[in-house]
Formats: structure tokens, sequence, C-alpha cells
């Protein structure tokens, strides 16, 4: 049955959509169907940030699709077991039809300190060595259980931040509303956007993303997402890697469809200033300050390319004591509460999903597809910015909505597709949502690293209306 979704899903939609700028009569376009008993059962409203997150991007791209066709703004249609599906993409995705290896380091869970308990995260290597230089100890599971001991949560936090490590303190929602990175965070729009000076690119003619050249700066989920989701809706997406620091590899297949990817070193000034030149988007989601030494943060990109939408993801936000700090969604749980609040048994827990990092990318993707659509107007470009922090605020600031009954369990099939241009067939979930006779589609994928830096060339995606 099609209805318009429950609370609290239409409660974190409204609040959404109206940090994104969009109409608020608009919201009332998006229907939901299916059953969502069972689904990402968690104390926080896990599922439904999910499907309010993924019902602005779906609405977001039928306001682009609208604006460019001249036509009023069609319904927008999500199964909710599909969303839950696409909150989980990365477990389900296989190349060559084998699944994708654990995604977390042994040592990425949560160790026991000297008042409470603290997450390490150390999936990628370099992260891995500085969190063992700091415990002094060997990579050893037992050998770091007996270092992490001897700390006090909040100081081992503070001191593998600083050197350039990552770990959090689970923290209980009280004292992150205490602490004053919380209050950096709540003193801020879920999306923060600024109108450029510039004028945004003409698009020319075509259905939602067609033909938009998007510059994807980004790792791991958050980023990805977004830029994997405008894919979806028809742009050509280049994905830039450093030659130096390797991609997950289950990350990179879940994340790739739809796009080009390619490795240049940012100090190739000539060749990175020709790709910004070409493109009509930035999503950029590393470190803050990571890109700015490159000239590539949204103030010197509205001085170069006053054209670009530049659209900018972080942890924690860019105010506030921890705005430098590097995070994961695993990590921003446990400092905002999450964790304590999904644990038990005096331990902590997790969200069923990394509901942050998809949340906010789909939320992203929303941010540009009006931004986009708004240049379709006649409005300046414009920059964006998001923060898992930010994120979690939405979700753990709507009451109720939670469900800690048994997991239903789902058949992937029915959403699983496959895709070629890899070096073996890839599956992946598909995009979830479709507006009016328009499906999001990815028509292929790749292999990290595998294309020449430039923009893919596009084709019509959407000639007529699918079924």
């Amino acid at each position: 049955m099609t209805g318009a979704p429950a609370e609290p899903t239409r409660a974190l939609l409204d609040l959404a959509w109206a940090s994104l700028g969009g109409a608020p009569e608009l919201p009332h376009h998006v229907r939901t169907t299916g059953d969502p008993a069972g689904l990402l059962p968690s104390t926080q409203p896990a599922l439904p940030a999910m499907v309010a997150a993924v019902g602005a991007s779906t609405l977001a791209a039928a306001v682009l699709d609208a604006a460019r066709c001249g036509s009023a703004v069609p319904p927008v249609d999500l199964d909710v077991e599909h969303v839950a599906m696409a909150a989980r993409s990365e477990r389900y995705a296989r190349r060559g039809g084998t699944a994708a290896t654990d995604l977390f380091a042994p040592l990425s869970r949560f160790w026991a300190t000297g008042d409470g308990w603290l997450r390490l995260h150390a999936n990628y290597a370099w992260h891995q060595e500085r969190a063992l230089q700091v415990l002094g100890c060997a990579d050893d599971p037992d050998a770091v259980a007996a270092a992490v001991r001897t700390w006090r949560g909040a100081d081992l936090e503070d001191a593998l931040a600083d050197a350039g490590g990552l770990g959090a303190a689970v923290r209980t929602r009280a004292e992150w509303l205490a602490h004053p990175q919380s209050r950096a965070v709540a003193a801020r729009p879920l999306a923060r956007a600024c109108p450029g000076t510039g004028a945004a690119r003409p698009l020319g003619p075509g259905r939602a993303a067609e033909g938009v050249r998007v510059l994807d700066l980004t790792r791991v989920i958050a980023g990805p997402v977004a830029t994997r989701t405008l894919a979806a809706w028809g742009a050509q997406v280049l994905r830039l890697d450093s030659p130096r620091l390797p991609e997950l590899p289950a990350h990179a297949v879940d994340t790739l469809p739809g796009k080009a990817s390619a490795t240049l070193d940012l100090a190739d000034t000539v060749r990175l200033e020709r790709l910004l030149a070409a493109a009509d988007v930035v999503v950029q989601g590393y470190r803050p300050g990571a890109l700015a030494r490159f000239g590539l943060d949204a103030g010197s990109l509205a001085v170069r390319h006053p054209h670009l939408i530049v659209a900018t993801l972080s942890a924690w936000g860019p105010t506030g004591p921890w705005a430098g700090r590097r995070g994961f969604d695993s990590l921003v749980q446990c400092a905002t509460g999450i964790a304590d609040a999904e644990g038990s048994a005096g331990a902590p827990g997790v969200l069923p999903a990394q509901v942050l990092d998809h949340a906010t990318g789909y939320l992203a993707a929303a941010a540009i597809l009006l931004a986009l659509a708004g240049s379709v107007r006649g409005e300046p470009a414009r920059s964006v910015e998001l923060s898992l922090a930010s994120t979690a605020h939405w979700l753990t600031g709507t009451p109720g909505g939670g469900s800690t009954g048994a997991e239903r369990p789902l058949a992937p099939d029915q959403h699983l597709i496959s895709l070629s241009g890899a070096a073996q067939e890839v599956q992946v979930i598909a995009p979830p949502g479709h507006v009016g006779d328009l499906r999001p589609v990815w028509t292929g994928t790749t292999d990290l690293g595998a294309d020449p830096a430039e923009f893919p060339v596009g084709c019509a995606r959407f000639a007529g209306a699918i079924p």
C-alpha cells in the first residue's frame, strides 16, 4: 500500500527539507510503500532517518527535473525495504559473485578504558600505525586491551587526534550535549548553504542531472554515496584519488557504480585546474583543511571558479574545537551518545547500519540537486556544508521512531543489479526511489583508478519513461 510516511519519518523529512531550503509544501509529494516492521531495529530512529534522507534526495531530483522540463514536481515513491538495504549497501556488494570481506579491521572496535569505553578506528594501515604508536604496544589484541585500560577515554581520544590517529570515547547523550563540540554543531543547521558571486554554468537539455559534471574528491562512504546518487540521476562523475593513499577495496566496489575513477596527484595544478574549469560540481569529503593547501576549499574555488557548486562534508563540522579532526561514522556514534544508547549489558552498541554516513550522503546529494535546480532558475552557484555530527544531532533530536524488536530478514536479490565495466562483474544494490516516470540508474561501473583523469562522455540516460 502506498501512503504518506509515518512519524517520525515525516518530522525528520520536514526538518531536513527545511534545512536544505526546499519549498515547504513539497515533502507531501513523498510516498512510501512496504512494511517497516523489523527493518534496521535500534533505539534511535535509524530507518525513519534513512527514509527521510533518501526521500529528500529523490525529491530534490524531482525538483531539478521539473525545473529543467518546465513542469510540475511529480510524486516521489520509496520502498522502505529497498531503503533499508541501501543503508547497508556495502554489505551486499559483490565482485565476481564474491562477498566483500569484513569492512572493519580487527582493532577497529570497542575497548575498555580506565573509566569507560573507547572505539579505535584502524581500517587504514596508517591510522593503525599511529594508534599503536600512541599506545606504545604491539599489534596484538591482548596488548592493545592492556594499553587502552591505562588511559582515561577522553585523554586517549585527544592523544590519538594529536598523533593523526582515530578514536572516540563513548559518551552518554547528556555528556555529549555538555561538550563544546556539541554546542558548535547545534548552532549550525543540518545543511548550510552559502550563495556565491558567480553564475552556475547553464545546463543543456536533459532530464534530472543529465550532463552535469561532478568532480568527486571523497572517500569511504558519505561522500561517495552522494556522488554515486548524482551519477544515478545522470551526472558524469569523475572520482579522483591520490596514487599514494589507496582506498579500501570493499567500499570502492560499492560506491564506484556510475562513475569514472582515476588517480591524480593534486599538486599537478595544470591538470587539476583543467578539470575544475570543466566541472559543474565539486564534492569534497576529506578532513577539513586537507584540501585547502591545494586551493580546493570552497572559498578558494569560489574565487578561481565561481561557476562551481561546491559541497563539503566533514565528520565534526567546520566550527568548534574538533573542526579539524578526522572522524568516521562509527566514531561519531560514540561521541554523540548513540553507541551508549544502542548498548546493552554494560557495553556500548552500534546502529544496525552506518546511518550517519549513508544519510549524510543522500542529504548532500539533495543539497547539490537543489543547487542545480536553483541554477536553472538563474540563481548563483552556491556552496553547501554537511557533517556526520550534524546528521547525528538531527537523528537523536527527534523523539520516537526506534524499533528494538527482532530484525526481519530481507532477500536482497530483488534489488541487486549486475554491472559491467570493471575487471569482474559487480553486483550492488540498485539506487532506491523513483520520480514519476524516472528511476535512478547506473549503466556500468569501473575499478578504482582504472580510468584517465577526464570526465566520462555522457549520453542521454532517460530517453523515455522507465517502467
